[in-house]
């Protein structure tokens, strides 16, 4: 009897509960099943056994970022098998398809994106993925009625590189292998992308892709410097793909740390080959002058978006999911609010951040220097093409910037505006002086996002009254001393002005400024137009500047500046 018993367990399969991460894959995701192509108006996932041993779900759970589902049944999945996932009500449908099993409080899949995990009994994590509508890579597809599926399941944490949108007729393979199928290999080593603070000794590291969760709590592969002593080191379920952090002691306020990565490989033995670093800090909420809109493209080409730039004048860290931007409506009342990120994303002192609607199509359309630094936004404020209005709020829903700008703000020469930024001269200048303002350079694809503008111009104290600056200008828009300076320092506050350009033959050709009332310190720019905005022949032109006060006080000056062009 013992011999029968004996040989009867060695002829029965092994059923495992297996609790190895990968063992069991999300292989297959119907998020948005409307419009109907073929399959069911169901969502549902679809589950595939990677090893080569049977494995019985009975207790894992699925879920997402707002929950996740009751316990699966007693049921064994077979090697290199499938099963659908679903609702109780959508088992009889799906089931025509494949084996299906269901389970209470099924997830509720979000069409645009959402992060699905498999945890074991014990609460292991053994698959999760963050999928948006772009791991589709098709515009028709993502629209609705149509699966992504994984290509290849031997790289699990692949990521957008290992989905694509279903192929089958039917818009999907529920049951049976993916459409997709294929091998994908995966050479690529993670990258460190960013890094956030929750408290003042708590830091989280994001990498683009799922760690090794056993490498990325090691914690001799992290450093920091600034003198702050890194004492703890964990990777954060269910996708890994952050690490969190723990300081010895508090960290400075206004103090930028670099933190580095070493080491660090992902779920398919790609390791850092040299050394990532990210910067981090404590923000602060920002103030009026050191978050600034500094440039604004309203008037896009007819395959592009709209897109404004900030920028950190400041020495202090902001957080961007604490930072609004907003247009105001016909009433004049602030509309279209819209945070710049919906996770942390630290801006840096001198960073120049991007908000437009399509990334992608961003770098299509310009020169694109941090990529990084573009952070889109589904459905961002609209800014109309003749004129508008720009907000930039902080965290206590503070108007910290506004620009009204208006089409006749660009370079009076330029034939069509379209796909024509306008970029502000001097950070440090006034937001709404439509002369801090000049269209993007030719030279420079008519915009700069992400970096310094084409038409920066720092204005310095001087020790003259009056100085122009430069001495010969071009005003070709090619980004190069395209617009002449007149700056002037007053030791009283209470003086106005008067600005006249002469040519060389004594006769008026532009009224550049009347009653304009100073400043201690200022300037003023001038485009090389006269006053029917016609271009002017090349030579030195004379500027004359009356500075008065109503005390009677007067002082005249005589400058002179060369206008010169490129042939």
């Amino acid at each position: 009897m013992k011999k029968l018993i004996l040989l009867f367990i060695l002829l029965t399969p092994v059923c495992l509960f297996s609790q190895n991460r990968y063992d069991i894959v999300i292989e297959e995701i119907m998020a948005d099943p409307s419009p109907q192509v073929g399959l069911p108006a169901n969502e549902w996932i679809e589950l595939k056994n990677t090893t080569a041993t049977p494995v019985n779900l009975q207790n894992r759970r699925i879920g997402d970022a707002t929950g996740q589902s009751g316990p699966m049944p007693n049921f064994t999945l077979q090697p290199d098998s499938f099963v659908i996932v679903c609702t109780g009500s959508a088992v009889a449908a799906m089931s025509a398809f494949g084996t299906a099993i269901s389970v209470t409080s099924f997830p509720s899949l979000d069409n645009d994106g959402d992060q699905l995990f498999i945890r074991a009994a014990n609460g292991r994590t053994i698959h999760a993925v963050a999928y948006t509508s772009g791991w589709y890579q098709n515009e028709l597809k993502k629209e609705g009625g149509w699966t992504i599926e994984m290509i290849d399941t031997k790289s699990p944490c692949a990521g957008i590189s290992n989905w694509k949108a279903s192929t089958n007729t039917t818009g999907g393979t529920p049951g049976k292998r993916n459409s997709v199928d294929g091998t994908n290999t995966d050479a690529t080593a993670p990258k460190l992308k960013r890094a956030y603070t929750t408290d003042n000794s708590t830091i989280v590291l994001v990498f683009d892709e799922p760690v090794d969760s056993t490498i990325g709590a090691t914690l001799a592969n992290y450093s920091i410097d600034g003198g702050a002593t890194l004492i703890s080191a964990a990777a954060i379920a269910p996708l890994f793909n952050l690490v969190q952090l723990k300081t010895s002691s508090p960290l400075t306020a206004n103090t930028v740390y670099n933190i580095t990565a070493s080491g660090i490989k992902d779920c398919k033995g790609n390791s850092i080959g040299n050394a990532n670093k990210a910067r981090v800090g404590l923000p602060v909420d920002a103030a009026t002058g050191e978050w600034i809109i500094n440039e604004i493209l309203f008037n896009p080409r007819s395959n592009g978006y709209d897109f404004v730039e900030f920028f950190n004048n400041s020495n202090k860290i902001f957080d961007a999911s604490k930072l609004y931007i907003a247009n105001r409506n016909s009433s004049g009342i602030i509309s279209s609010l819209k945070p710049l990120s919906t996770v942390p994303f630290y801006i840096f002192p001198g960073d120049y951040i991007v908000e437009t609607e399509d990334a992608d199509n961003l770098a299509l359309q310009y020169l694109v220097k941090n990529l990084d630094n573009v952070l889109a936004i589904s459905s961002p404020p609209s800014f109309s093409d003749d004129e508008g209005t720009v907000l930039a709020l902080n965290f206590q829903g503070n108007v910290i910037d506004e620009v009204k700008y208006k089409d006749d703000w660009h370079f009076k020469l330029i034939d069509n505006a379209e796909g024509v930024s306008i970029e502000r001269i001097d950070p440090s200048g006034i937001s709404q002086d439509a002369a801090n303002w000049h269209s993007a350079a030719s030279s420079a694809g008519y915009g700069t996002p992400t970096y310094k503008n084409s038409q920066y111009k720092l204005v310095n104290s001087i020790n003259a009254t009056i100085e122009v600056t430069p001495k010969v200008f071009s005003p070709d828009n090619d980004g190069r001393d395209d617009i002449a300076s007149i700056q002037y320092a007053v030791t009283e506050p209470g003086f106005i002005a008067n600005v006249t350009i002469f040519n060389a033959a004594g006769n008026p050709i532009r009224n550049l400024v009347r009653n304009g009332t100073l400043g201690l310190t200022g300037y003023w720019n001038w485009d090389g137009l006269d006053d029917k905005g016609l271009k002017l022949p090349v030579g030195t032109y004379v500027i004359f500047t009356e500075i008065f006060n109503l005390q009677g006080k007067k002082q005249h000056f005589k400058t002179t500046t060369v206008l010169a062009r490129k042939f």
